[in-house]
C-alpha cells in the first residue's frame, strides 16, 4: 500500500507539481460547480425566465465592467521574480479597483435615466445601483486571487471557492423562497462573489505586511510604470474580450421580444460549470508554471501537455453534454426551460475552442504580446456584435444562435493565435487530434445508445 502511495504522490508531483495542483484544483471546483448545479433546478422553479431576463443584464454588466477594474495589474501579479514587486502590483489592483468603483456609481448617479433608456429595460432601474457594489467586491477578490495563485496556495482558493458557491446559491434559495424575483438572484451574485475576500486579505497581510509598511509612494509609481503595459493594452483587452461575451447578452435583452437573454443566461450558466472544472484550474495552475517554462525554453512542450489533457476528455465531455442537453434539460429544469436543452448544443462548437484556448491565453500577457491581445479582443467584441445585428436585420428570431457560432468562429482564431504564440508547429495540432480521437469516438457511441434508451423509454 505505501508503495502504490508513493507512486502516485511521485506521479502527482511530476512536472514541476502541475498534477498536483491540478488535482486540488478540480476536485475544489468539482464540489462548488456541483453545488451550483444542483441547485439549479431548485432556482428555475423559484424563478422565472424574467427574473433570468433581468439578472443576465446585471451579470453582464457587472463581468464587462470588472474585468478591468483593476487596471489588470492582477493578472502582472505571478510574474515578477521578486515578491516585493508582486506585493505592490496586488497594492495597485486594489487601489485600481476602488477608483474605478466609485466612478461606476458616480457615472450611475449622473446618467441613470439615459442608462435605463439604452438597455430597454425600466424594471432594472433599482437593481442597477447593485453594479458598483459588485464590482468592488469581484475585483478585490481577484487581485488577491491572484496573489495566492503567485505563492501556488491553491488549497486556499479551493476553500474560497467551496464558501462562494454555497453562500451565493444558499441566499439565492432563501431570497427565492420569500418572492424577491430577480432581486435574489442578484444579491447571491453578490455574496458570490465577496465571500473568501476575508481569508485572501489575511493570508496576503501575513505574507506581505512587512513589504506593505515600507511601500512608499515613489516605489508605487516605479512598479506602475515598469508594468503600464498591462493597463495600456491589457486592460482594453478583457474590457473588449468581456464586452465581446457580454454586450451581446445585452442587446439580445433588448432587441427580443420574449426572455431569450434569460435563456442564454442559464444555458451559458450551465456551460460554464463544466468549463471551470475542466479549464478554470488547469487555466490557474498554467498560468502560475508558463513563466518559469518560457525561461528555460519548454513552453511549447509544456503548453502542448497543458492541451493534450484536455482535448483528450474535455472535449469528450463537451459533446456527450451537446449530445444529450436537448432530451433531459426539461427533466432537470423544468418544462419551461426546454429551449435551454437546444441551445447548448449550438453552444458546443463554441465551448471547445473557447476550453482549448483560454487556459492558454496568458501567454500572450508572457510574451508580452498585449498588444496583439487588445487587437484580437476588439477584432472579437466587433465581429461578434456585427454577427449579432446582421443576423437582426435578416431574421430575429435567431438571435440566440448566431451568437454561439459568432465565439465559436472566434474562439477558433484565438486558438491558433495563442498555440502559435506557444512555438507550435504543424505536427503538434495532428498530435491533439490523435490524442482526442478514441476517447471523442467512445463519447459518441455511448450517447448514441443512451439517446437509444431514451428514446425507448419514451423520454
Amino acid at each position: 500500500m505505501k508503495s502504490l502511495l508513493d507512486k502516485v504522490n511521485a506521479k502527482l508531483n511530476a512536472q514541476g507539481g502541475f498534477l498536483k495542483a491540478v488535482s486540488v484544483l478540480v476536485g475544489g471546483t468539482a464540489f462548488a460547480q456541483g453545488i451550483a448545479l444542483l441547485s439549479l433546478p431548485i432556482l428555475t422553479r423559484l424563478y422565472n425566465p424574467d427574473d433570468f431576463s433581468l439578472f443576465a443584464v446585471y451579470f453582464s454588466l457587472l463581468a464587462i465592467l470588472s474585468v478591468s477594474s483593476c487596471l489588470r495589474f492582477e493578472i502582472a501579479v505571478p510574474i515578477p521574480k521578486k515578491d516585493s514587486e508582486a506585493i505592490q502590483l496586488v497594492i495597485l489592483a486594489i487601489i485600481s479597483n476602488f477608483c474605478i468603483s466609485l466612478l461606476i456609481g458616480f457615472i450611475i448617479w449622473i446618467f441613470h435615466s439615459e442608462i435605463i433608456e439604452i438597455l430597454k429595460q425600466p424594471n432594472f432601474s433599482t437593481f442597477i445601483w447593485l453594479i458598483p457594489i459588485g464590482v468592488f467586491f469581484s475585483g478585490m477578490y481577484n487581485a488577491l486571487q491572484y496573489w495566492t495563485t503567485r505563492k501556488k496556495n491553491f488549497y486556499l482558493i479551493v476553500k474560497t471557492r467551496m464558501t462562494q458557491s454555497l453562500s451565493g446559491v444558499l441566499i439565492q434559495i432563501v431570497m427565492g423562497l420569500f418572492g424577491y424575483n430577480a432581486l435574489g438572484l442578484i444579491i447571491g451574485q453578490i455574496v458570490k462573489v465577496s465571500a473568501g475576500i476575508r481569508s485572501l486579505s489575511v493570508n496576503f497581510w501575513l505574507d506581505a505586511s512587512n513589504v506593505i509598511k515600507s511601500i512608499r509612494l515613489n516605489t508605487l509609481k516605479i512598479v506602475f510604470k515598469k508594468n503600464d503595459h498591462f493597463p495600456k493594452y491589457s486592460t482594453f483587452e478583457a474590457f473588449a474580450n468581456s464586452a465581446g461575451i457580454q454586450i451581446p447578452i445585452i442587446i439580445i435583452a433588448a432587441l427580443s421580444i420574449g426572455p431569450e437573454a434569460g435563456y442564454l443566461m442559464l444555458a451559458v450558466q450551465i456551460m460554464a460549470i463544466p468549463m471551470r472544472f475542466l479549464g478554470g484550474a488547469i487555466s490557474q495552475v498554467y498560468l502560475a508554471n508558463a513563466p518559469e517554462a518560457l525561461d528555460r525554453g519548454e513552453i511549447r512542450l509544456y503548453t502542448l501537455n497543458v492541451l493534450k489533457e484536455l482535448v483528450k476528455y474535455g472535449i469528450s465531455i463537451l459533446v456527450l453534454i451537446g449530445i444529450l442537453s436537448p432530451v433531459v434539460i426539461k427533466y432537470i429544469l423544468g418544462s419551461n426551460w426546454a429551449y435551454v436543452g437546444i441551445l447548448i448544443s449550438w453552444m458546443i462548437p463554441w465551448f471547445i475552442f473557447q476550453l482549448l484556448s483560454s487556459p492558454i491565453s496568458m501567454i500572450m500577457h508572457i510574451v508580452k504580446k498585449q498588444k496583439e491581445m487588445m487587437i484580437l479582443t476588439i477584432f472579437g467584441f466587433v465581429f461578434k456584435v456585427s454577427f449579432l445585428y446582421i443576423q437582426y436585420y435578416f431574421d430575429k428570431r435567431y438571435l440566440v444562435e448566431s451568437y454561439a457560432i459568432s465565439n465559436a468562429i472566434f474562439y477558433f482564431i484565438c486558438f491558433f493565435v495563442f498555440t502559435k504564440n506557444a512555438k507550435f508547429v504543424s505536427y503538434d495540432y495532428f498530435y491533439l487530434v490523435r490524442k482526442a480521437a478514441p476517447t471523442l469516438f467512445i463519447v459518441v457511441i455511448v450517447a448514441i445508445i443512451l439517446m437509444y434508451i431514451l428514446k425507448r423509454l419514451g423520454l
